[in-house]
């Protein structure tokens, strides 16, 4: 069954546009990932927050310890406002199936 996470993180004002591109970079190689379905990062001022989606439990904690993810907390890190918001989700189908819940 898919996972679906969603992460925030605060970056210093000054820092929105280092940040932005280390993001970017890791994005690329998190799609490359076995059982990436979705890996999506939206920004608003000083916040980031990324939109996932992954095939399966075992998929998320192998992305958990990815090199991607080490390498993106360590260039980020001084950047960082405060701790990250990582928030597991489950669905809850509503409405039309197809609008109602994330779909691969």
């Amino acid at each position: 069954m898919p996972v679906v996470v969603v992460a925030t993180l605060t970056v210093k004002p000054e820092s929105v546009d280092t940040v932005r591109d280390i993001l970017k970079t890791a994005a690329e190689e998190v799609h490359t990932e076995p059982g990436c379905q979705l890996y999506a990062v939206h920004e608003s001022g000083e916040t980031f927050i990324f939109v996932e989606q992954w095939a399966d439990e075992e998929a998320l904690k192998a992305h958990s310890t990815a090199p991607a993810v080490g390498k993106m907390f360590t260039a980020a890190g001084e950047h960082l406002a405060g701790a990250p918001d990582i928030k597991m989700l489950q669905p809850v189908p509503a409405g039309d199936p197809d609008k109602g819940q994330l779909r691969r």
